[in-house]
């Protein structure tokens, strides 16, 4: 892994995060959410979770979802709440439920479970750090046990645009009055968070446990495996 060194690595006064896959894995809690969503289907729209449990109708709908709303494609949540109606719509299920389909959805979807010792390097970091997350998802950090660590969040649905668009780093940033390049961002995505910060003008740490490979063509950014170790560097 890249190491980093002074030469290249500037003071910090502030740190953005990613949330997914970066303080807690995502797939086992959209399982767990989509596992709810069925059971609360299966009582209150039968016909909608034959339906959902049928992968190609399943995708048939996401595809024809993302085509007639491709201004949306940033917000994930409204995109799984249009999926539900029109799933409900095709089972001859009263499409008025997709609301509250989607509130149990979204419910389970804030269950996470952190990654080990991220509570404490988040915990560490907070004592001299304003703390900001950046999320591409539907998580609300404030709802998760990283909750407390955190001054603001700043998501996509709200600010209007997706990770790696610079504009969702600068409502950040502003937000923390600070220079782009005095602010760290740190995520597990190589485009979304590293490039995309990068571009914004923030700098990085790239969460790669797994040793992935750095595909692109400028130098590889400061590579760690978990935000531990950002904090043992950065001496808190």
């Amino acid at each position: 892994m890249a190491d980093l060194t002074k030469r290249n690595f500037s003071r910090v006064e502030a740190i953005t995060l990613d949330l997914d896959d970066t303080l807690w894995p995502v797939a086992p809690t959209i399982a767990s959410a989509e596992q709810d969503l069925l059971e609360w289907l299966s009582a209150h729209a039968p016909k909608t979770a034959e339906l959902t449990r049928q992968s190609d109708i399943k995708q048939a709908i996401r595809q024809k979802v993302m085509s007639m709303h491709q201004a949306r494609s940033h917000d994930l949540g409204f995109l799984r709440r249009e999926m539900l109606r029109e799933s409900l719509c095709r089972a001859g299920d009263d499409p008025s439920l997709a609301d509250m389909a989607y509130v149990v959805f979204d419910t389970a979807r804030q269950r996470v479970t952190l990654y080990q010792g991220v509570q404490e390097a988040l915990a560490r970091l907070a004592l001299k750090f304003r703390l900001v997350a950046i999320s591409n998802g539907t998580a609300n950090v404030f709802l998760t046990p990283a909750g407390p660590y955190f001054a603001a969040a700043f998501s996509a649905h709200e600010v209007g645009v997706a990770k790696p668009d610079a504009k969702i780093y600068h409502a950040a940033t502003t937000y923390l009055g600070l220079k782009p390049e005095l602010v760290l961002h740190i995520g597990d995505d190589a485009v979304a968070d590293i490039l995309g910060a990068k571009e914004a003008g923030l700098q990085t740490a790239w969460i790669n446990p797994e040793g992935k490979l750095w595909a692109d063509q400028s130098p590889q950014p400061w590579t760690v495996c978990n935000i531990a170790e950002v904090a043992q560097y950065l001496q808190v």
